[in-house]
């Protein structure tokens, strides 16, 4: 039990400074000391003036500090000097006034220790009588084998475990483990043969759609491993393109044949769709200027498509500044007139009629002669034999949006027809169909062109840098072909449908632009 704060009702200061031992613990006597117990007791009322003087004569000081045990605790006791009444501190504070110090009693209890003995006949049969390293005490520590029990008072022997319950406790881990791990590999097993299964079933329900809209299979069904090695496991630096629908990888196969594989997003219903969609219209078409389908693999959790590779990027690149060559009026005319041909195929020459639905400059592919191949067939739709439009929610990409096919959600060949004519002010005008760095007003092409040409001043919106052939004597047909461009644009943007021509019309027209532009 720890030694309380202590103090005497009468104490004085004392002139005496000493240190001694004093039942274990180092006492030590200050003016300080006593000066700081004298303070409280004056202050307590309880100082007997008589008792005063006789605790002052004494040989020893009638108060001390005593520091042991914590380190915050500092007690005060009294030594046999006559002084007869105590108090006891709690948590002295000398910064506090004697009258707020708090009294009380703290105890501190220790489990009792191995008993002292002098010889080893005070000591049991288990335990030795031996120097304990403290003030040469000797007391009686357990033998070995044993251990001192401080409730017991006495020393007890170690529990030993059989060897064969050890035994038993390391058989019973090793079967549990086992155990454990066979369940474990039975687990994986049948997951990974569910999965399996669950994916095998799946290919071939995509297959059986596949051939359902095809009629037959003219196409190659490749192998996902085959496409991991083309693609390089689906590098990031082996991506093309990206979309709503998912990425474009490149890729090469075997036997050094470069494509492009598109993959649709994971999880993603409606971009697995897409992908089977335009798998079936392109195993329906045929056109040189239409991207080929190589084939495709419906063995992964997403389908892929893979396609002839397009070496020299898309419409959108060159217009806007992607590739540091320019596009003159020529090529521009040929990529015009090329994707009308498209276009026009598809409306008419398909066996059934095709609604692409997502005409835009970034979905026209050219390759190194600058010949057009028109992709992406995602959103396409076969047209109804016998019926003038397909009924359908509007789908498409913001600029390139017919605006009528948006309010009354008819998909015919004219909403092909309006999203053109956004293209052809993108190759007039070298702009994005919609650019938030314009005006509030002129954001959209269509209407930032239509403002010039209402003012009579559509030559200010071309792209100036193919005015720059205006010096040359040939200048008179440059100017005369970009006036019937504009005109074709504008007829393909008419807000009522019926006001556009079709794409046959199209061709036509921009036959006889580039025979202008042909003429000596």
């Amino acid at each position: 039990m720890a030694v309380p704060m202590l103090y005497s009702e009468s104490c004085l200061q004392s002139s005496v400074s000493w240190c001694s031992h004093h039942l274990g613990y180092l006492v030590h006597v200050s003016h300080k000391t006593c000066r700081t117990c004298h303070r409280y007791l004056e202050n307590s009322g309880h100082v007997d003036t008589k008792r005063a003087l006789e605790c002052a004569s004494g040989l020893h000081p009638c108060c001390t500090f005593v520091a042991g045990g914590m380190p915050s605790a500092y007690k005060i006791r009294l030594h046999d000097s006559g002084c007869r009444a105590f108090r006891s501190i709690l948590h002295l504070d000398q910064d506090k006034p004697p009258n707020q110090w708090e009294e009380g009693l703290e105890i501190q209890w220790s489990l009792p220790p191995e008993p002292v003995c002098r010889t080893q006949r005070d000591c049991s049969r288990d335990s030795k009588c031996s120097p304990s390293g403290r003030y040469a005490v000797f007391r009686c520590f357990c033998n070995k084998g044993f251990h001192w029990d401080p409730f017991a008072a006495t020393c007890v022997r170690y529990k030993r475990k059989s060897k064969w319950k050890t035994s038993l406790v390391v058989s019973i881990g090793v079967i549990a483990f086992f155990s454990l791990a066979v369940v474990l590999v039975i687990i994986t097993k049948s997951f990974k043969f569910k999965h399996y299964n669950n994916r095998e079933n799946q290919a071939k329900e995509r297959e059986i759609v596949l051939k359902s809209n095809t009629g037959e299979k003219p196409y190659r069904m490749f192998q996902l491993k085959e496409l991991k090695k083309a693609t390089n496991s689906f590098s990031q630096d082996r991506i093309l393109g990206s979309g709503g629908f998912g990425e474009v990888y490149k890729g090469e196969l075997q036997d050094g044949t470069l494509v492009a594989v598109k993959k649709a997003r994971v999880g993603n219903l409606k971009s697995t769709q897409q992908v089977l969609n335009e798998v079936s219209i392109l195993s329906q078409v045929n056109h040189k200027n239409l991207v080929r389908l190589l084939g495709c693999c419906v063995e992964s959790d997403q389908p892929l498509m893979i396609y002839e590779y397009i070496s020299n990027g898309t419409l959108y690149d060159h217009i806007h500044g992607r590739y540091p060559n320019f596009l003159d009026w020529k090529k521009r005319l040929k990529i015009a007139y090329q994707t009308a041909e498209a276009l026009a195929y598809l409306h008419f020459s398909a066996h059934t009629p095709i609604y692409h639905r997502d005409v835009k400059s970034t979905n026209i592919l050219l390759d190194g002669e600058f010949d057009v191949k028109v992709s992406d067939f995602g959103l396409s739709r076969l047209a109804n034999p016998g019926l003038s439009h397909v009924s359908t929610c509007a789908q498409g990409t913001l600029g390139y949006l017919d605006p009528e096919y948006y309010r009354n959600y008819q998909l015919t060949d004219k909403s092909d027809v309006y999203s053109y004519g956004v293209v052809l002010l993108e190759l007039l005008t070298s702009q994005k169909a919609i650019d938030f760095s314009r005006d509030q007003d002129d954001v959209n092409l269509v209407i930032h062109v239509s403002q010039y040409a209402s003012n009579g001043a559509i030559m200010q919106v071309v792209d100036q840098r193919l005015l720059l052939l205006s010096l040359e004597p040939s200048s008179g047909k440059l100017i005369t072909s970009i006036r019937l461009f504009w005109e074709l644009a504008h007829d393909c943007l008419r807000e009522k449908k019926v006001d556009r021509p079709c794409m046959r019309d199209i061709v036509e027209r921009l036959l006889s632009i580039i025979r202008i532009e042909d003429q000596e």
